[in-house]
């Protein structure tokens, strides 16, 4: 049987299997109240070299392939809190990929070794009120001044905004030129002109910070351009599949954890005379999801192989068949833990309801799966043109 993980992935996976459970879960209730968790807990994950894993050595990572981002992913659903899952995910796999990939040295050195190392927090400014899904409808606007570029617009549903460092920010700089004329900027926030305009109320994911961010003519250096001017579109696309890919990964195990905590519940709660699991009906939707949860993952661990051959930002036609196979795993991946969650509460009968289980904050937490980093419309689309339909 095919097994990607090595000795050494599975060493790496216990110690964030340790993080999660002994140093994120018994905070998971106190930090949902709150809604955010400390900064501190970037720093922690830094040490332990979670989240650089997967990169390079000479960028500040310890030069390990994706599978290593794979295991991290999986074992974060342990925190038993999504959105500190995602705060930690955007940090790593999110709002840092490119830099890594496109950035100079001194934007590596400035700004990628000190998120990799949890001493400066990170966020991916890209979408906007007027533009979600629909980047290319972006109004944020980057002008050249002299050696500088004066940055003015607003972005929206930002994870981590309220307390980066930095943001990872698109922006048109050729705004005539619609999808293509944009461009990638690294952005201190403590520029002036840069705010956080306020801390947007979330239904689900509370423990994560998202912010409503506002830049007036923030004066930005010339060197903190990112990659080429006018290439942005194209560094996105290529970053997306890193966001969309990590997020099917943690779906994927997120919901065999609801399904593992369920079937545990049933084997203790009665009804009738006998546990709620000895029911058939109840044994046979469990197999059945168990049964669509292990051909997700097993198209999940597809798309990661083939992302994680260096072909694939080399070869054309294997990119575009990786982007298309990477979308459909998220849609494939949001629709199942949306099952699962769903028939998980629904077993719980009232208790599902409640909010000291925590099968109802899964639920709440699930339903970002089919909006972030591209709804399942927009997957759906792109997969299409993909096919040539």
């Amino acid at each position: 049987m095919w097994q990607p993980f090595s000795e050494e992935h599975e060493q790496f996976r216990k110690t964030v299997r340790a993080f999660a459970e002994k140093e994120l879960a018994p905070h998971a209730e106190e930090w949902e109240e709150s809604e955010c968790f400390p900064n501190s807990v970037f720093k922690r994950a830094g040490e332990l070299g979670i989240l650089g894993a997967h990169y390079a050595e000479e960028n500040g990572g310890a030069g390990g392939d994706y599978w290593y981002s794979v295991a991290k992913a999986e074992e974060l659903v342990h925190s038993n809190s999504a959105g500190v899952s995602m705060g930690l995910l955007v940090q790593s796999d999110m709002a840092t990929p490119v830099i890594s990939d496109i950035g100079t040295r001194e934007q590596i050195e400035e700004f990628l070794k000190p998120a990799l190392a949890g001493d400066k927090i990170a966020s991916l400014g890209v979408s906007e009120p007027a533009a979600g899904s629909d980047v290319a409808g972006i109004l944020t606007v980057a002008r050249k001044d002299g050696d500088d570029y004066l940055i003015s617009g607003q972005k929206t549903f930002i994870t981590n905004g309220t307390r980066a460092d930095f943001v990872t920010l698109l922006a048109k700089t050729s705004p005539d030129k619609g999808a293509h004329g944009c461009s990638f900027f690294l952005v201190p926030t403590n520029l002036p002109g840069f705010q956080v305009s306020k801390k947007l109320k979330k239904i689900g994911n509370k423990a994560s910070d998202t912010a409503e961010l506002f830049l007036e003519d923030v004066r930005v250096p010339k060197r903190y351009l990112l990659g080429e001017q006018d290439q942005g579109f194209m560094y996105l696309m290529q970053n997306f599949q890193t966001e969309r890919l990590i997020a099917a990964v943690g779906a994927v195990a997120g919901a065999f954890k609801a399904l593992d905590y369920s079937v545990n519940y049933g084997r203790e709660r009665t009804a009738f005379g006998k546990p709620i699991i000895k029911r058939e009906v109840w044994q046979h939707k469990f197999v059945e999801l168990y049964t669509r949860c292990e051909a997700a993952r097993a198209f999940v661990y597809k798309c990661v192989d083939l992302y994680n051959d260096e072909r694939y930002v080399k070869n054309v036609p294997l990119g575009l068949e990786a982007v298309k196979l990477i979308s459909m795993a998220k849609i494939l991946a949001g629709d199942v833990a949306s099952d699962v969650m769903d028939t998980c509460l629904q077993f719980h009968g009232g208790w599902g309801y409640i909010e000291e289980y925590p099968i109802a904050r899964a639920w709440r937490d699930q339903r970002l799966l089919r909006i972030g980093g591209g709804t399942t419309e927009t997957m759906k689309y792109y997969v299409a043109k993909l096919m040539g339909l």
